[in-house]
């Protein structure tokens, strides 16, 4: 391709709307163009990228057995009132009317579809297994569409669908997707983990994630510094420290090994609330301390016990309680469970409420707590003697340095990350909801076995970019660059340096190579600029004294390693 003849608007600036550098380096090579808040337009290097990228997916989807299809992007409202999540999806999901009155949405997954499809469609054991997915253009109206490619609301993606008779052949499928993936994101140049991940609105009994490493990744991955153990924060475990853990049958004993339970003691603390004065005033670790959260999750009121150097997570509290939130009460609402001022809960003599104590709190004798009053906390309170939790169970944030809960010897490292995929194994919940049933060969119907997979395919080009550009512009991985090879004609006045150009242009192409032409009548400097800016694997540099030697240089963007090849050879044998 000759680029004067292509649409490659690059800028010398980068424009003030970008927040990450993938979206900064889109926008300055001329890839992307932004139509509305999330909304962007593929200019042709751009979409090139993604259509090697779908190629990629595609070789390797195919390769594992699934097939291809492709569903509307407009759904009808009766099959998302069936599995309930057109009322769980929320603002993100945009519902639109059509003539008729009848309420549509824009397709962010496919699901439902999908399920409908296959309820209607297979009806015996021997239509199983079945994998099909598609590539194509969802919509997710987010509240805050921000970093370009990364969280847009219109964003390209491919989803997969398994279906299965049994568990069995539903991890067989699972696997085979997972093993996929791993290939496809292997191919596309990144460095990825797949970590263990929380299922979220799409559901299911586990699922993976597959995180470019990156550090202005989004999400923060946990991983194990001896084992390769990884999960995101949502789904992240640290082991609980080994020390005495006190059981209701212990109390009033004589232990040995149980440290000497104090008697329960009132400590007036006036106006400290926090976690932090209250240790400082009383002149111990924050550790000793463990924090009373009331927390609204759906219906129901609970009280979250957190040590005090701890944080509580949120969603697996949510998930624990069987919600999409959980969220702290209003200072207000606190004072009217609990009697006290927000900042002096504790679960001593809390009524009415269930009480669930993260798995750290097992291990704690003689700690901290609020006392239900202004101004009081309780000194040496102990589980079963003074208060019994209706549960325990993981809700804290892991952090830094914690030990590994699957191994002996290993300690938690944090990341950062950019998803790029989600595998989930969903079980029965979609073909429960909708009746998708097989027949079995007694002729007995059972619920068909799901798993769905999707890929961001923008993201996986955004997330490139984030992994792959130094400060003069983009770095291509070559099995996903727009084109493999630019070349560099610096002297356009010169007849035998532009002969040589289109004889290399020409002779590589015939090889099936794909090479950009820089036919620009434009000085050297800012060839040389705007090819480092695109990012080419390869600029082919034809010049005055080169030309007189019969040789031209080829330079590699990724490392800047330059040779000299003679010309012939390179038209003869293609070789860079």
């Amino acid at each position: 391709m000759y680029y004067s003849k292509l649409l490659i608007p690059t800028l010398r600036e980068y424009p003030g709307e970008a927040e990450v550098i993938s979206h900064r380096l889109m926008l300055r090579a001329g890839m992307i163009r932004r139509l509305a808040a999330g909304i962007y337009n593929y200019l042709p290097l751009g979409y090139r990228v993604i259509r090697k990228i779908e190629s990629i997916i595609r070789e390797e989807m195919d390769r594992a057995g699934a097939q291809e299809v492709f569903f509307p992007m407009v759904l009808p409202a009766e099959l998302w009132r069936e599995t309930g999540r057109w009322d769980q999806y929320g603002k993100e999901l945009l519902r639109l009317k059509d003539r008729n009155d009848r309420d549509f949405c824009l397709g962010p997954t496919h699901e439902e579809v999908v399920t409908d499809l296959i309820r209607r469609e297979v009806k015996s054991y021997r239509q199983l297994p079945l994998n099909l997915y598609q590539i194509q253009t969802k919509f997710r109206d987010e509240i805050r569409p921000r970093f370009g490619l990364m969280r847009g609301r219109e964003f390209i993606m491919k989803d997969a669908y398994s279906f299965d008779t049994d568990e069995t052949g539903a991890e067989k499928s699972y696997r085979k997707m997972y093993d996929a993936y791993m290939a496809i994101f292997r191919r596309c140049g990144l460095t990825f983990k797949p970590v263990e991940a929380d299922t979220g609105l799409i559901g299911g009994s586990f699922s993976h994630e597959f995180m470019v490493l990156a550090d202005t990744g989004e999400e923060a991955i946990v991983s194990c510094d001896s084992c390769g153990y990884a999960a995101n924060m949502e789904k992240a475990e640290g082991r609980v420290a080994a020390g005495f853990s006190l059981r209701p049958q212990d109390v009033g004993t004589d232990l040995q090994v149980c440290p000497e339970l104090l008697p329960l003691e009132k400590k007036i603390t006036p106006g400290k609330k926090s976690v932090e004065d209250v240790a400082v005033f009383i002149g111990v670790e924050e550790e000793r301390l463990v924090k009373t959260l009331i927390i609204r999750g759906g219906e129901r009121i609970v009280a979250a016990l957190i040590r005090g150097d701890h944080e509580l997570h949120e969603i697996k509290l949510a998930k624990l309680l069987g919600c999409t939130e959980a969220q702290l009460l209003s200072p207000a609402e606190v004072e009217e469970v609990t009697g006290a001022p927000s900042g002096f809960s504790g679960p001593v003599g809390l009524k009415g409420i269930p009480i669930i104590a993260d798995l750290a709190i097992k291990d704690m004798v003689n700690f901290i707590v609020g006392g239900n009053e202004r101004d009081l906390h309780l000194l040496n309170v102990n589980l079963f003697r003074d208060f019994a939790p209706d549960q325990f169970a993981d809700i804290r944030k892991v952090r830094e340095g914690d030990e590994c809960s699957r191994c002996d010897n290993g300690n938690l490292a944090i990341v950062r990350g950019i998803e790029v995929g989600h595998t989930f194994k969903l079980g029965t919940k979609y073909s429960e909801t909708m009746g998708a049933t097989y027949l079995d060969e007694h002729g007995r119907p059972h619920f068909i076995i799901m798993g769905c997979y999707g890929i961001g395919v923008g993201r996986t080009m955004a997330a490139a970019i984030e992994q792959n550009h130094d400060k003069d512009g983009l770095i291509w991985p070559s099995s996903i660059a727009p084109y493999k090879v630019i070349i560099l004609p610096l002297n356009m006045e010169s007849e035998k340096v532009y002969g040589a150009a289109e004889a290399i242009y020409k002779g590589l192409e015939e090889k099936g190579i794909e090479v950009l032409f820089d036919d620009r009548n434009e000085r050297a400097g800012v060839k040389f600029k705007d090819a480092d800016l695109i990012g080419i694997p390869y600029q082919v540099i034809v010049g005055d004294k080169g030309i007189k030697r019969g040789i031209v240089e080829i330079k590699e963007r990724a490392t800047r390693a330059v040779k000299e090849v003679e010309v012939e050879k390179l038209i003869l044998t293609g070789e860079l």
